[in-house]
């Protein structure tokens, strides 16, 4: 049923994201925001760039909203589809523009990883709380045109979103595990971050 699979798709957002916070317990805010290589983000820099992006495209999906919402309403009785293919596996699909949505902290600039980890469950929640109070049936019948990938409606909006969050995800625990592993960072004064940190 199209209710349980935007259902399933807020799980999934929310238990990825959640694997994510988890795979950080143990590293110093140090660690949070050291990067790889000078021209690599780090994980501060990875999971803002996920908030920044998702506040984006939640933003455009406001405006879109109230203009395209009467079209959906009178073709709710169609079916619609509710999947995607993972536009990130496509050949010569366009990876290096995280720079359109960049972070607003960095290395040089840093905030404490528990602001950004409850900012990204933030607008992670307005995200469900758009699609929870809205039918389905018309998300599935209202679309929206990217340059690059393509139409989608709003569901189809909320599937490719699950795809970009993950492979930034699996960016940030690889970098984490990394860390935890080699112990990169020389001994640091704050405290490491412990398990559920900036919890709800």
């Amino acid at each position: 049923m199209p209710y349980d699979v935007v259902t399933r798709y807020l799980m999934e957002m929310h238990a990825q994201r959640e694997r994510t916070v988890a795979a950080l317990a143990g590293l110093s805010e140090a660690q949070f925001w050291q990067r790889p290589a000078p021209d690599e983000w780090c994980i501060g820099e990875i999971l803002d760039h996920v908030r920044a992006i998702n506040h984006s495209i939640l933003r455009l999906m406001r405006i879109t909203w109230p203009l395209l919402r009467p079209l959906g309403r009178r073709r709710r009785g169609r079916p619609y589809a509710v999947d995607y293919d993972n536009v990130y596996e496509r050949p010569g699909f366009p990876m290096n523009v995280g720079w359109i949505w960049p972070p607003r902290a960095r290395p040089d600039r840093p905030l404490p990883a528990a602001r950004i980890l409850a900012d990204l469950r933030a607008v992670h929640d307005d995200f469900a709380a758009f699609y929870t109070a809205r039918d389905p049936a018309v998300l599935g019948h209202v679309s929206v045109w990217d340059p690059v990938i393509g139409w989608m409606n709003l569901i189809q909006v909320l599937r490719v979103g699950l795809y970009h969050d993950e492979l930034h995800f699996a960016d940030a625990r690889a970098l984490a595990r990394a860390l935890l592993e080699a112990g990169a960072v020389a001994p640091q004064a704050e405290p490491a971050l412990p398990a559920g940190v900036g919890a709800p």
